[in-house]
């Protein structure tokens, strides 16, 4: 206990990271290896077609361990959205923050980002496809509104917005953030334009909410 108390005090001074127990550690890196065999197998076969099973295989730990860490095919489909998801969203932050000065063409650039960079993302592009297709429950994680993935969504463009607009009363805020991401989604599920004529039309019509 001294000598683990003694390795933190010493990280603290120095900055350098507090390395985490080996038990810790090695659970980290199982998660990381079973959500990205996860992806790898929703890429190549769709996520219905994927199983506990297949995962713990490709993974190369137990089956008993992914469902340890998951509890199930619906936590590990949940666990790997999420992860993906947020690793999108700090890609959309990235545009629009600073941002150019006008908002609408920051917001445009945004929506344009997401539309251009889901045909870009392997799992995304996989669930999309899936989608068009009338099939994949991997789906209702991307679009649900109680999902976290949603409000994440929301939270992001809500806080852009109450930066560019703060003088705008935050039911407004929220209604023309919900309209964002909602139409954001569906333009993604069943497209019907060019993508950039899309951009252009939603941030029109959500900042017509804020005039």
């Amino acid at each position: 206990m001294a000598a683990a108390r003694h390795r933190i005090e010493v990280a603290a001074l120095t900055g350098d990271p507090v390395p985490d127990p080996p038990r810790v550690a090695w659970r980290k890196q199982m998660r990381q290896r079973v959500l990205d065999a996860a992806r790898d197998l929703t890429c190549e076969a769709g996520w219905d077609q994927v199983s506990l099973l297949a995962v713990a295989v490709r993974a190369e730990v137990s089956r008993p361990s992914v469902y340890k860490e998951f509890g199930n095919r619906a936590g590990l489909g949940r666990a790997l959205v999420v992860r993906e998801t947020q690793q999108f969203l700090a890609g959309v932050a990235d545009v629009l923050y600073p941002g150019v000065p006008d908002s609408h063409a920051c917001l445009r650039v945004a929506i344009l980002y997401v539309l251009q960079e889901a045909d870009n993302q392997p799992l995304i592009r996989a669930v999309i496809t899936a989608a068009r297709k009338g099939s994949d429950s991997l789906l209702p994680y991307l679009t649900a509104r109680a999902d976290p993935i949603f409000d994440a969504g929301q939270t992001l463009v809500q806080g852009w917005l109450a930066t560019r607009y703060p003088h705008q009363h935050t039911e407004s805020v929220q209604m023309a953030a919900d309209v964002i991401v909602r139409m954001t989604i569906s333009h993604l599920i069943l497209p019907t334009d060019e993508q950039h004529l899309t951009a252009q039309r939603l941030a029109t019509a959500a900042l017509k909410l804020l005039q």
